[in-house]
């Protein structure tokens, strides 16, 4: 209902205008409201450990529709996110997705990817922080799937600190499987960057792993 209400004639108004950044306030309006009228709350941790005058790839675990929303609004900051192509099919949000820096990845062709990953690092460069789930897709409620090494390529290449983001207690609230949100609170532990100064791509394994150990030893914590 939301993208239904919002969606047409905020995304006509930008396009018309040629002011694709209008729509970025309506994005984050409707990010805030859909977790509220889902009836979850959001406990914010760390986000002390953040500098407001830097940008980052903050690289995040992915267990339910909830951590996209979560990301883009509670980070109380401009950013863009990594997202799977899929996503274009949706109505509405598809079409407006790229008015708010969300970049559809399709990992299943090679060059396409690379061109979108290219992309996202120069707008890192230029200064917009990127989301990633670096799973790639949602896992199942417990798990930890093995994380792609796209989002770190684009850390190490523009120079940016890797911010690992643990989102906790999603799972039980609209875990995959289930298209219906069960009220509650959801927890999103902002942890200490990982900086990437004077790295190289032989470094992205490692940098992979320590990002990876990071999140999980968050979610175990109780």
């Amino acid at each position: 209902m939301l993208l239904l209400v919002i969606g047409p004639p905020t995304i006509t108004a930008a396009r018309i205008a040629g002011r694709p950044h209008w729509l970025y306030p309506f994005a984050l309006f409707g990010a805030r409201n859909w977790l509220r009228l889902s009836g979850v709350r959001v406990r914010v941790r760390g986000l002390e450990h953040l500098d407001p005058g830097r940008s980052y790839v903050f690289i995040a675990n992915h267990r339910s529709f909830l951590d996209t929303a979560a990301l883009f609004y509670h980070l109380r900051r401009r950013i863009g996110i990594l997202a799977k192509k899929e996503l274009l099919k949706v109505p509405i949000m598809g079409y407006g997705m790229g008015f708010v820096n969300i970049m559809a990845i399709d990992r299943t062709n090679r060059e396409s990817a690379l061109r979108t990953t290219k992309a996202a690092t120069d707008r890192l460069r230029a200064g917009v922080s990127f989301g990633v789930f670096a799973e790639g897709t949602r896992a199942r409620p417990g798990e930890l799937l093995p994380f792609k090494k796209g989002g770190f390529y684009m850390a190490v290449e523009a120079r940016v600190a890797v911010v690992p983001v643990a989102m906790k207690y999603t799972d039980g609230l609209m875990g995959k499987g289930t298209g219906v949100a069960r009220p509650g609170t959801m927890e999103m532990v902002v942890l200490p960057p990982i900086e990437t100064e004077g790295m190289t791509d032989a470094d992205v394994k490692p940098l992979t792993g320590r990002t990876r150990a990071a999140i999980a030893e968050e979610l175990e914590a109780v």
